[in-house]
C-alpha cells in the first residue's frame, strides 16, 4: 500500500528538513533503492560505492526528515541498522490558512452503526426488511445487519458511535455539535413518559436533558408503510453544541463543559455516546431515528468548526 505524507506551509522546520533531505542526488538514490525492500547500511553503501560513514550521514538526514526509518537488528558481528522507506508520495501545501475564516467538518452516522451498546427490554431495531433479529434480545444488537437499522430503541442503557476525525492535524476546534432525532421509550408509546438523556463526547459528560415523552399519537412524517401504528412514531430534533463558553441544547445552556475539555485533536475518532446514566431520576430509555423514519430525514450528524 502506498504511503502518503502531507506538509503544511506553516510547518517551517519540517519543510526545511524535507528540503535538505531531497537536495542531494545521493539521498534521492537511497530513496530509490529502498522503494521495493529495506536494506542494511552496509548493502546501501556497496550499491552506491560509498564509505559506510558517508552513507550513515545521508541516512540520518533522511530519517530526521521522516522519509525513512532505521531499526536495529542482530547481525553476524553485533547489531546492524536496517533502513525502511516510510513515504511514497509527498504533498506540500503552500497556502497559508486564514485564521479569521472557519472551516467545517461534517459527518453523518447511521443509527445502527454504533460501536458499543447496553440495552434492556423493551428494545429492538427495525430496517428496510423489517425487524432486525428478535425484539427484546440484547445479542441481536451485535448482528452485522444492525448497520441497516433506521430506528432503534431501548428502555435504558446507551449506544456509542465513533466518528472518524477528519479535521486536519494541528487545527483548533472552535465548536462541536451533534444533531439527532430522539425521544423516550415506553412500551407501545406514552406521550408523557420522561427520560433523562445524557450525552458524552470522548468520555466527557456534556450534559443531561429530560425528554418529555415517547411520541406515537400520529404517524411519523417519513415512516415507511411497514412501520406499525400503535408504537413510537417520531422524536424531537435535538442539537447539542459544545462551545468555548459551555455546552448548549437547542440554544439553551445546559452545562459548563467547553470544547477544549473534549481533547478532540488527541484522537483519530470522536466518540459520541447517548443514553441514561445509571440511577437517573427518569430512566425512560430512548428511541433513535435515522433517515426515512420519524419527522427529520437525518441520521446522527457530527459537525466540527475549526
Amino acid at each position: 500500500m502506498s504511503k502518503f505524507k502531507e506538509y503544511d506551509v506553516e510547518e517551517i522546520d519540517a519543510l526545511c528538513s524535507l528540503g535538505k533531505a531531497l537536495s542531494s542526488p545521493i539521498r534521492i538514490e537511497i530513496m530509490q533503492l529502498l522503494y521495493e525492500e529495506g536494506m542494511i547500511i552496509g548493502d546501501i553503501a556497496k550499491k552506491l560505492d560509498l564509505p559506510a560513514s558517508s552513507t550513515a550521514f545521508h541516512l540520518k538526514i533522511l530519517e530526521e526528515a521522516g522519509l525513512i526509518r532505521m531499526e536495529k537488528q542482530p547481525g553476524t558481528r553485533g547489531t546492524v541498522k536496517f533502513c525502511i522507506r516510510k513515504v511514497d508520495y509527498i504533498t506540500v501545501s503552500l497556502i497559508k490558512k486564514n485564521t479569521d475564516v472557519s472551516e467545517i467538518f461534517n459527518a453523518e452516522m447511521p443509527v445502527g452503526a454504533f460501536s458499543s451498546c447496553q440495552v434492556t427490554p423493551t428494545c429492538g431495531m427495525f430496517g428496510p426488511d423489517g425487524y432486525i433479529g428478535n425484539e427484546d434480545t440484547e445479542y441481536c444488537f451485535y448482528y452485522p445487519e444492525r448497520m441497516k437499522a433506521g430506528i432503534l430503541w431501548t428502555s435504558s442503557g446507551y449506544v456509542e458511535y465513533k466518528f472518524s476525525n477528519g479535521v486536519p492535524r494541528k487545527r483548533k476546534i472552535k465548536r462541536a455539535s451533534i444533531s439527532m432525532e430522539i425521544c423516550s421509550e415506553a412500551p407501545g408509546y406514552k406521550e408523557d413518559w420522561k427520560s433523562d438523556l445524557t450525552l458524552w463526547v470522548n468520555d466527557v459528560e456534556v450534559g443531561t436533558w429530560t425528554c418529555p415523552g415517547d411520541f406515537g399519537g400520529r404517524r411519523g412524517r417519513l415512516n415507511p408503510p411497514a412501520w406499525p401504528n400503535g408504537s413510537t412514531q417520531y422524536g424531537m430534533q435535538v442539537v447539542w453544541e459544545i462551545r468555548s463558553d459551555g455546552s448548549y441544547l437547542n440554544g439553551e445552556k445546559i452545562s459548563e463543559v467547553t470544547v477544549n475539555q473534549l481533547s478532540i485533536m488527541d484522537r483519530a475518532f470522536v466518540s459520541v455516546k447517548i443514553g441514561n446514566k445509571p440511577g437517573a431520576k427518569y430512566e425512560g430509555g430512548f428511541n433513535l431515528f435515522g433517515k426515512h423514519y420519524g419527522d427529520y430525514n437525518q441520521d446522527i450528524v457530527l459537525t466540527m468548526e475549526y
